[in-house]
């Protein structure tokens, strides 16, 4: 299938007693996993390669019956797995959207404008380690490269993120006080 995989969803039950999945769209929107054809289901560094057979939409929900998964007591087994596909198969983007996995490796810089202490170059804080759902919205997990590998976590909005630039690899913190 290639290494260019993105999560698109995660298995989160059964839905009747004929494998089918109860799937979470890792988006939040659903239309696209209906021309899902080849998937990877994956678990931690196992990796289970399939077909979808079917995709149904629900209420925030979509069930989907993957090729060798045939019964609830099989689903059980796939509880939690996330769905990765070709980034073709992923939803489209609007402006100021990224994928979490592009987002993941990227360099925390600050540039200091708007602060006192002003660089002659972008500083490089640390880097982007995930995206989590918080209760406010996404958060950037980071971990600082000179404070012994500390983890923050920043709210993903523009009063704390300026420019996004997946191209140089870089996610620009507007704020140094954010990290105390």
């Amino acid at each position: 299938m290639g290494k260019a995989q993105l999560v698109v969803g995660f298995i989160r039950g059964s839905h009747g007693f004929q494998g089918e999945c109860k799937v979470e769209s890792a988006s939040g929107e659903y239309e696209h996993l209906l021309k899902l054809k080849d998937v990877a289901l994956k678990h931690g560094d196992v990796l289970k390669e399939t077909k979808v057979e079917s995709v149904s939409l629900g209420h925030d929900v979509a069930y989907v019956k993957f090729l060798g998964i045939d019964s609830d007591e099989d689903v059980r087994k796939y509880r939690g797995w996330e769905i990765s596909v070709p980034r073709k198969y992923c939803k489209p983007l609007k402006k100021d959207e990224w994928y979490i996995e592009d987002l993941r490796n990227c360099s925390l810089i600050f540039e200091g404008k708007d602060d006192p202490a002003v660089f002659d170059a972008p500083k490089v804080l640390g880097k982007i380690t995930d995206v989590m759902e918080g209760g406010g919205g996404n958060l950037l997990e980071a971990v600082l490269t000179d404070s012994c590998d500390r983890k923050v976590l920043i709210p993903f909005n523009k009063e704390f993120i300026g420019k996004v630039d997946i191209e140089n690899r870089t996610v620009q913190l507007m704020h140094l006080w954010i990290l105390e």
